[in-house]
């Protein structure tokens, strides 16, 4: 059994300003938990529906019921198990490659599919704006499939952080030069923009380059899917 008090505060931390709180967020299933116990992420309190079936040396699993599972989890169909974790502090290293930006995104999906591509791709670092969505959400973790556990992510004011910055800034918009046309250097910062609107104006000011995506289809399609998108551009500065 799982006390009263520790199911209100895991069932919290579904709303951002309760992560913020507590410092704390959930990930779920098994798969996901195992790839952030292998990181440097601390773990603050594990539950499994079968504990004798989710045993790691030297971590605690507190058994839960179906029912309590069901009452905090995120999901339609708890796959029974949960794990809470520390967020981390951020870290103000200085990136030796590439960094995404991404300015003003909101799709939960999105995001988790742009941090699992950033990992598969190699770029550690990612740098949000403070309107972006928090890349603790549940549906943004369930999406990495345990990349946020390889991946840095830090929010903070981008016009100020790209004002200060010495590497090349490739934009992306709908008539920016084509990529496969441009030689892209070896380190360098690829922005990303809002699901409808873009980068913003006071970003776009900043942007050394502009990058577009050429389109072979017929016209009727207005553009493509933000992550799609940064699937095809962070193949290309890895070419």
């Amino acid at each position: 059994m799982v006390v009263k008090s520790e199911l209100k505060l895991i069932k919290s931390l579904q709303q951002k300003k309760c992560r913020n709180e507590h410092g704390l967020f959930v990930v779920e299933g098994k798969k996901t938990i195992e790839e952030v116990l292998k990181s440097d992420i601390k773990l603050y309190k594990l539950f499994a529906v079968d504990s004798e079936d989710f045993k790691i040396e030297g971590v605690e699993v507190n058994r839960i019921t179906n029912k309590e599972l069901s009452q905090i989890s995120s999901l339609k169909n708890p796959n029974g198990y949960l794990g809470v974790f520390h967020i981390p502090k951020q870290e103000q290293k200085i990136p030796s490659d590439w960094i995404l930006v991404l300015d003003g995104l909101q799709d939960p999906g999105n995001f988790g599919t742009i941090i699992r591509l950033c990992d598969w791709f190699g770029v550690s670092d990612i740098v949000c704006s403070p309107e972006t969505v928090d890349c603790y959400n549940p549906k943004v973790l369930q999406a990495t499939m345990g990349s946020i556990s390889r991946v840095r992510i830090q929010y903070t004011e981008l016009n100020s952080y790209l004002s200060f910055n010495t590497l090349p800034i490739y934009g992306t918009f709908m008539d920016g030069n084509n990529v496969n046309d441009l030689r892209l250097p070896e380190k360098g910062i690829l922005i990303m923009g809002n699901e409808g609107k873009g980068i913003s104006d006071s970003i776009t000011q900043l942007c050394t380059d502009r990058l577009a995506i050429p389109q072979f289809g017929g016209t009727t399609t207005e553009s493509l899917n933000v992550a799609s998108a940064a699937a095809i551009l962070l193949h290309e500065i890895r070419k």
